[in-house]
């Protein structure tokens, strides 16, 4: 079976959140099974030469909103994966994935759908996997051309569903009667993610739960009832992470490594770190925050608690970016507490430090569809706190008579209150060296590799293309 994999952002050659570890991961899981091949835009911060990215020689041709485009291809093969990198001045000419500028991504991400379609035209695949709304309009544009391959189409995240004026229409390409309520309309504009819903044979989620929530007024955002009227091929697939790439034993980034069988190396790990911010307090619980500081993230609950958090015996390390009024109320909370540290921006290979170092993760995420770095941490022994959401429901579970993997701290209500009395659990636990060790040892061994997810893609395509 021949699968074309498309996203808008992957690991390494560009990330913003978790939809580029997925990118990177699954296809590389399934290319055991399957040949795939990997699509994504060439933008022009990608370091082509570091990644051996040649041009073919060949490239795609179409015509979008009445003027002919031409779009060259890259390709590269890595970790075993044959990646194809599409080049257009509009498309790639941006600094990140997503602008700026913004205004233009419809055009953008459009040049993107119509050469993925072309590219299906010139080569037959028998399943196209689309991510998210910047690939959404592919789907449309297949049924238009009357392309035979299947087409998946994963929700990473509903709160980012590509709306934009009715006009946009036009210019990107698209047949004037997918503006209806049942295809592409949305209160008057035109959603993407309507399309992708609309005319994909699948469609999944990042979790099971996610798959649920949805379907709710609480988490739908404005979908929840089309999303209803398509349940018939709507299927919620937990992610996995990549355990070569996050494996305690063996990642390079550590200043030492570790197993369940033998935790010392992760208490070296954690004075490194520590002696590496310059916060000292060894013998103190040491929690992370490693996201994007959006509301999603629920940042506000994390600001709200941080008077509670500094008058307890803990030492708090966060990393990463985004909103300036996060950035803004982060940075004051750490100017104002001893015990929290604050890094701007983000590094790879500093996220796996703090993984190896921490005690507890903290993620009081508002909405969370899948999370990976629950599964990350507990990968690395780090115990995860977390709200009892979306795919958090399903990774992470507290103490009761029998353990699931994997075994963590959980709060139901959204707020400050539930979140510090979520810490001081874990903070109980940090007293009792023994059973915190078991715990750490017990997630350690749980599977939340990519492979499992992989499986579940492999019957899932399998399936399609049968029918």
């Amino acid at each position: 079976m021949r699968v074309l994999f498309a996203a808008a952002e992957l690991f390494p050659f560009a990330k913003t959140g978790g939809l580029a570890d997925i990118a990177h991961a699954l296809p590389k899981a399934l290319s055991k099974s399957l040949e795939v091949t990997v699509a994504m835009p060439l933008y022009r911060f990608i370091d082509q030469e570091r990644f051996g990215i040649e041009p073919t020689g060949r490239s795609v041709a179409f015509e979008m909103g009445g003027a002919p485009v031409r779009v060259a291809l890259f390709r590269c093969i890595y970790e075993g994966v044959e990646h194809l990198f599409f080049y257009e001045e509009r498309l790639c000419d941006v600094d990140a994935p997503y602008g700026p500028p913004y205004e233009a991504n419809d055009i953008r991400f459009a040049v993107f759908c119509h050469a993925l379609v072309a590219l299906g035209r010139n080569e037959r695949f028998d399943l196209i996997h689309l991510n998210d709304w910047h690939t959404a309009l592919a789907a449309p544009l297949m049924k238009d051309r009357g392309l035979p391959s299947r087409v998946v189409y994963t929700i990473h995240n509903l709160a980012y569903q590509g709306i934009f004026p009715k006009s946009s229409l036009e210019r990107t390409g698209l047949a004037a009667y997918h503006f209806a309520p049942e295809d592409m309309e949305f209160y008057g504009q035109v959603n993407w993610m309507k399309g992708g819903i609309a005319h994909a044979d699948a469609v999944t989620t990042v979790s099971p739960s996610y798959a649920v929530e949805i379907q709710t007024t609480a988490f739908g955002c404005g979908l929840e009832g089309f999303i209803r009227k398509h349940a018939g091929k709507l299927k919620g697939i937990l992610n996995g992470i990549d355990t070569d790439f996050y494996h305690p034993e063996t990642d390079a980034a550590l200043a030492a490594h570790y197993s369940p069988d033998r935790l010392e190396g992760k208490s070296l790990c954690k004075k490194a770190f520590l002696n590496e911010i310059d916060m000292k307090k060894y013998e103190d619980p040491l929690f992370i925050f490693i996201g994007r500081f959006v509301e999603q993230k629920g940042l506000d609950l994390l600001v709200e608690a941080v008077e509670a958090i500094a008058r307890r015996p803990m030492t708090l390390a966060i990393l990463g970016e985004g909103e300036e009024r996060w950035h803004t109320a982060l940075g004051e909370a750490a100017e104002s507490a001893e015990n929290i540290h604050l890094r701007f921006g983000y590094d790879e290979n500093l996220s796996h430090r703090m993984y190896a170092a921490a005690d507890f993760l903290l993620m009081p995420s508002r909405f969370e569809p899948c999370g990976l770095n629950q599964m990350i941490a507990m990968r690395y022994g780090t115990l995860p706190v977390v709200h009892r959401v979306g795919g958090l429901r399903d990774t992470v579970h507290e103490s009761g008579r029998e353990w699931v993997c994997g075994m963590g701290y959980v709060f139901d209500d959204a707020t400050p209150d539930a979140l510090v009395d979520a810490i001081d659990r874990a903070l109980a636990l940090y007293d009792r060296p023994a059973s915190m060790d078991k715990m750490k040892r017990f997630d350690m061994r749980c599977d939340f590799s990519i492979e499992r997810c992989a499986k579940a893609y492999e019957a899932l395509y399998r399936g399609l293309v049968r029918r």
